[in-house]
């Protein structure tokens, strides 16, 4: 289904799922490539923008967390950019959305967006997005921040879901991000050219938010890698001190554990006739227990 909105010559054509007969309408109205209309139809395309005469078609990722704000997923944005209209297609960002139906209901907010072409439009959809996604990393900012102050707790099974969901995510926005630096810097560079005069302001502003974001996500990525060998650095610690306690008893109970076996075996042993043979043998291993304790402090093992 095709909605439409329009205010003077600017149309914003949004199309939630196309059909067949709704991408044939593009194809025959509008003269799209038939390679742009076959990537309508597929998902998972890599970030791009087809640079044509009369029209520019763009692919553009960004995150948004799943419905148990937890992982990180992907959103394309498609959208037909010409002259003297805006067309989003397919399951984009819910911030498109949101955009266009809140453009529907207010119609002037929409001639206050478009800026009198289409390039307004285009940019008024980029910056919404834009600010979506800087509050997403703002929220996984305070993930890595609370990661920083739990990180020495012995919560351990939970510090390590937290830095592996981060880490995962941190990853997943990276690789959203890289692709599409480029891609913005060719606004600013005049490579990929509007339709009206006067948005090389407007283009660099967009640069300079996703500059800031690939930024932030560049930190943020440096920040959870430092956390997480700290913690692993800290869980070897704690084993190793586990382990060193277990040894100590081990090696004080190792010749307890020898004399106690010899005098349980049925041969003829010093002082077992002795009458107070339990207790010369227990005070003995008392004095190897001290004497054991006096080395291992001396050796500042303990």
């Amino acid at each position: 289904m095709i909605e439409t909105i329009e205010s003077g010559k600017i149309k914003w054509y949004h199309i939630l799922n196309p059909s067949d007969e709704d991408l044939s309408f593009l194809k025959t109205n509008f003269n799209f490539h038939d390679l742009d209309i076959e990537d309508c139809k597929s998902i998972n395309q890599r970030p791009k923008i087809d640079i044509y005469d009369d029209y520019n078609f763009l692919i553009l990722h960004f995150p948004y967390l799943d419905k148990a704000n937890k992982f990180v997923r992907t959103k394309e944005v498609k959208i037909f950019w010409g002259e003297n209209y805006i067309i989003s297609i397919g399951k984009s960002h819910w911030v498109v959305k949101n955009l266009f139906n809140s453009f529907k209901e207010n119609p002037s907010k929409f001639n206050e967006a478009i800026l009198e072409s289409s390039d307004g439009l285009l940019y008024t959809i980029l910056d919404r997005l834009m600010v979506e996604t800087y509050s997403l990393l703002l929220r996984l900012g305070g993930e890595v921040e609370l990661i920083n102050r739990e990180l020495f707790n012995k919560k351990a099974v939970k510090t390590i879901e937290r830095i592996s969901v981060t880490r995962k995510n941190i990853i997943l926005i990276n690789t959203i991000f890289k692709p599409q630096l480029r891609l913005f810097h060719k606004f600013e560079s005049g490579d990929i050219k509007g339709f009206s005069e006067g948005m090389e302001d407007y283009w660099g502003n967009i640069l300079d938010y996703y500059q800031k974001m690939w930024d932030m996500v560049e930190d943020y990525a440096e920040l959870i890698e430092g956390l997480s060998k700290t913690f692993d650095s800290l869980q070897t610690n704690r084993i190793n001190e586990i382990m060193k306690i277990l040894t100590f008893f081990s090696s004080i109970m190792l010749p307890l554990t020898m004399l106690s076996g010899m005098y349980g075996m049925n041969v003829a042993l010093p002082l077992q006739e002795h009458p107070y043979a339990f207790w010369i043998v227990s005070s003995i291993m008392g004095l190897i227990v001290i004497s054991l304790l006096i080395y291992f402090k001396r050796k500042k093992w303990m």
